[in-house]
């Protein structure tokens, strides 16, 4: 495990950064790949923005649910997102984002704001740890959610895996997502 206080300020900065930009592009890559997160997302309203950022002005992501009940990401929208979830200085990002906490601990522990409805933060985080439980392995995932889903087979997750890192891939040089 990673010692937060041997991670100069500058580095954690470029890490919370890059893993936000991994993390957007995987929640996007994921609402069209796996149909949990597909079902989760249909609940949202058609245009409805969302974004994940470190205050006050630090990395961020914004994704709009397309028509067909996708997501995508935006480089920036003219109005207020639906439902903002912002964590409260970069070391906490950087707690989450390094697997020292959870998503659902970081919550418990006040260190992430939910601007918005509860049920669509409750719904969001429940994709972000889907695609989670999917992409990293599961010893890690374990550290990132708080529960790995159990009926979470090896196939299921290598080929969940194996889809969405390519979408995330190819989306670097495509330049679309």
């Amino acid at each position: 495990m990673i010692s937060t206080k041997s991670v100069k300020p500058a580095l954690q900065l470029a890490y919370v950064k890059l893993m936000m930009d991994i993390i957007g592009r995987g929640l996007v890559m994921a609402s069209q790949v796996d149909d949990e997160i597909k079902k989760e997302i249909a609940k949202f309203p058609t245009n409805f923005i969302l974004s994940m950022n470190v205050f006050p002005k630090g990395p961020a992501f914004i994704a709009q649910v397309t028509e067909n009940h996708q997501l995508k990401l935006l480089s920036t929208t003219a109005k207020k997102p639906d439902l903002t979830i912002t964590f409260k200085h970069l070391h906490h990002a950087f707690l989450v984002f390094s697997f020292q906490e959870s998503t659902a601990q970081a919550f418990a522990n006040d260190r992430m704001i939910a601007d918005g409805d509860l049920s669509y933060a409750i719904r969001l985080v429940r994709c972000l740890n889907k695609m989670e439980s999917l992409i990293l392995p599961k010893l890690v995932a374990e550290l990132a959610v708080k529960e790995y889903p159990p009926q979470l087979t090896l196939k299921e997750k290598l080929f969940g895996a194996s889809n969405i890192y390519f979408k995330i891939a190819q989306s670097y040089f495509k330049g679309n997502v």
